[in-house]
């Protein structure tokens, strides 16, 4: 027996067997990734057949490497519940293709199949979850690794071999379209956050692809997939501690970006892809182009064969769409680059593939019980949902409203009843009857209440509305209390043209203000909903705002016309269901923001760490942002006792923390430090640590906040991580607030 057929040898050994026995262009073919998944079969009614385009693939490299996006749905992909993929079709087309695949594979060697989940699979029936701006406000690493456990179940079940999930960009400007696909602006949750996603997944068989590699969040103005204009010193800082995570927490793959970082595209990047990513972190796995990066490079080379040379000599293992690893053997022949290192970038393939038992185990049991993870049945999605929201103003203590009373309330705002406004962008269609919409939950906790609720859209999200404004008063007359359901959506079933990545090209009418391609040089609330909240306002209601959204909006005059508001960046399928219970106080509210929230779009960039070697936001007519990251309000209050302060040789915050109001809450410390004394210039803070802890009336707990050592290193001139003697400065807050804090030296 072949030792690559044997499963006694471990698998890299047989890896190495299996490329001494494979020709150029079989080797070339487990490097492309160049099918989408829609032009793989066709769907006529219970019927499903593999396309020529597939076969011809598969005839040309004698096999197939790995297909992205089988089962992947949305109007992209222009696949829904009659031509996509469900029930058991789903499982039977997987196993088809990897059929045809073994069949014709001259070594009979197994297809990959990769899926987008960037927050949720993005299928029909996935399990999709809040997106990650929001799941950063919960500040609850262990409540998103129980959440991505249960989507790891779905895909597993699937037979998905790899998930491309966002964890690696970090927010440095909400103008941003893919604003919504970061953990937050702070590196430091971002890692936690990153961390807990990749556990979750791989814990249940299925490897995750960590994208994007490095510095996306950064921009130039916002604009997607622009120039991150910055040195190695905030690269580090900043933008690859969520890479070094994901490679601590075991992750199988990364995705590289879009962008260039000082004039070097990422996937040209050696290093970025090599030194740092393998020679100085360990990284032992693969890297994956984003889809027709590695054509791009086009603008460096001006030669195709060359960009596929330059992009695997950086340390690219696998394209995307791209026609530059197609040219691959030519650059062979030209002598761009040798054969060995596309022997390495195969390796680093097949010994996943071999890890995995494909080769043993090819196929999937038939069934559709992948089609159980709904959010009734693994409810992790609900907590999310009612974890993430923030309470940003609560004037007069107007909230939690009294569902026991009797009185009128109002509902107006476009996104009170429309449920893919709360869902975000990668996301695919609904099922019927799956997700409450906040007139659904509102409806849902009021049956049996004396409250009447009274809805009114109010006016549309983008169009001018002053009519439909006008109804909307008429219709609340009698209502002291209105919620004001307003905001935007990344929304793409309602059209659009796409380009040939997915992202939003052009819309014809406006129907989106967030998502990949949507870039917003305003941050404006859009339409007339800010004449809404007014007109409101001055009606004398009590208006509590609910802003559900994929990004920052300008908080000006939203917090002025608002008694109340809760920030929900979109809070996934049971986001209305959560709000409600919110708003009510049938549960209380958790969220911290992940991400500051300006004024004024011209107070960018207001991050809440920048360099103390200025005074970040000083203009004359603005000052700070209007909420700061890690604010948010409870319905009760805390008082915080210090026990231990960090010390050279203790260094961790011991405090006590105590609920000293009338309802249970979730009290969430966070610990800072500033460095005074070093190297290069500090960041006049920056998170190191924090906790999540429920309390309920006249409880204390005490709290143990230790605080890392990469919170204390610097870099050096070659941008190595030092530790340097000198003063630190540490603080203590919540909410907005600093409650504690103190200096210790090292």
């Amino acid at each position: 027996m072949e030792i690559y057929k044997n499963p006694e040898y471990s698998p890299e050994q047989r890896a190495d067997d299996l490329i001494s026995r494979m020709t150029l262009r079989e080797k070339v073919g487990q490097l492309s990734q160049r099918l989408h998944g829609i032009d793989c079969y066709t769907r006529e009614g219970d019927q499903v057949d593999l396309t020529q385009t597939l076969k011809d693939e598969v005839a040309y490299f004698s096999g197939l490497g790995t297909l992205y996006g089988l089962h992947r749905a949305d109007p992209w992909y222009n696949r829904d519940y009659r031509t996509g993929l469900e029930g058991i079709l789903s499982v039977k087309a997987r196993n088809m293709v990897q059929k045809y695949v073994l069949d014709r594979s001259r070594l009979g060697i197994p297809v990959l199949f990769s899926t987008e989940c960037p927050h949720g699979h993005q299928a029909l029936d996935g399990y999709v979850l809040p997106v990650n701006l929001a799941v950063g406000c919960g500040f609850d690493p262990a409540l998103l690794e129980e959440a991505t456990k249960v989507a790891g179940q779905q895909l597993s079940a699937m037979g998905i071999d790899l998930a491309l999930v966002s964890t690696l960009d970090v927010l440095r400007d909400p103008r941003w379209g893919r604003s919504e696909e970061c953990y937050g602006e702070d590196p430091y949750l971002a890692s936690q956050m990153a961390a807990a996603a990749v556990r979750g997944i791989q814990s249940q068989g299925v490897e995750v692809v960590a994208k994007h590699l490095c510095a996306q969040g950064e921009t130039t103005g916002g604009i997607n997939a622009s120039a991150a204009r910055i040195g190695p010193r905030e690269l580090r800082e900043i933008h690859l501690p969520p890479v070094k995570a994901c490679v601590d927490a075991g992750v199988t793959a990364f995705m590289a970006a879009y962008n260039e970082i000082d004039g070097v595209y990422c996937h040209g990047n050696r290093q970025l892809l090599t030194d740092i990513l393998r020679e100085e972190y360990g990284f032992q796995g693969f890297v994956m182009s984003d889809g027709g990066a590695i054509d791009l490079l086009d603008t460096v080379t001006g030669d195709r064969t060359a960009s596929g040379a330059l992009a695997l000599h950086a340390g690219v293992d696998m394209g995307l769409w791209d026609t530059a690893f197609l040219k691959l053997e030519e650059a062979v022949d030209r002598g761009l680059i040798p054969e060995a290192e596309i022997d390495q970038a195969v390796k680093r393939i097949l010994v996943v593939k071999f890890r995995r038992g494909l080769f043993e185990h090819p196929y999937i049991p038939e069934d559709d019980r992948y089609c159980r993870f709904t959010p009734d049945s693994y409810p992790q999605v609900k907590t999310l949902a009612e974890h993430t929201a923030v309470l940003l103003k609560n004037e007069g203590s107007v909230l939690p409203l009294d569902s026991g009373k009797k009185q009128k309330i109002g509902l107006v705002g476009p996104s009170g009843d429309l449920l893919y406004h709360q869902l975000g962008d990668y996301t695919p269609p609904m099922r019927p009857g799956v997700g409450t919409t906040v007139k659904q939950g509102l409806e849902k906790l009021l049956k049996d209440s004396p409250v009447e609720l009274i809805y009114a859209p109010g006016c549309p999200m983008f169009e001018q509305g002053e009519n439909q404004i006008a109804e909307a008063l008429k219709q609340v007359a009698d209502c002291h209390v209105v919620i004001a359901a307003v905001g935007g959506t990344s929304n793409r079933f309602t059209g659009g043209v796409f380009q040939d990545n997915g992202a939003m090209k052009k819309q014809d009418t406006v129907t989106m203000d967030c998502g990949e391609g949507v870039d917003d040089g305003r941050l404006r609330l859009p339409g007339d909903q800010l004449k809404l909240l007014k007109a409101l306002k001055e009606a004398g209601k009590t208006v509590v705002t609910v802003l559900i959204c994929g990004r920052p909006y300008e908080m000006a005059e939203i917090t002025e016309y608002s008694d109340a508001i809760f920030c929900c960046f979109y809070p996934g399928p049971t986001g209305g269901e959560a709000a409600a219970k919110l708003l009510f106080g049938a549960c209380e509210p958790a969220g911290r923001l992940s991400v500051s929230l300006p004024d004024s779009v011209g107070q960018l960039p207001v991050y809440y760490n920048p360099k103390d070697s200025y005074r970040a936001g000083s203009y004359y007519n603005a000052s700070a942002p209007r909420y700061r990251f890690g604010s948010g309000l409870s319905y009760t209050t805390f008082a915080y006792t210090l026990k231990a302060s960090p010390e050279k040789d203790a260094l961790q915050a011991v405090f006590s923390v105590t609920n000293t109001g009338n309802r249970p809450g979730w009290a969430v410390p966070q610990l800072y430090l500033h460095r005074t004394q070093g190297m290069a210039t500090a960041r006049i803070r920056q998170l190191c640590g924090f906790k999540k802890v429920l309390l309920q009336p006249g409880e204390s707990k005490t709290v143990t906040i230790p605080i890392p050592s990469e919170s204390l290193m610097e870099f050096d001139a070659s941008m190595k991580p030092v530790l340097t003697p000198g003063r630190m400065e540490w603080f203590l807050g919540d909410s907005g607030q600093t409650y504690l804090q103190g200096d210790f030296t090292l």
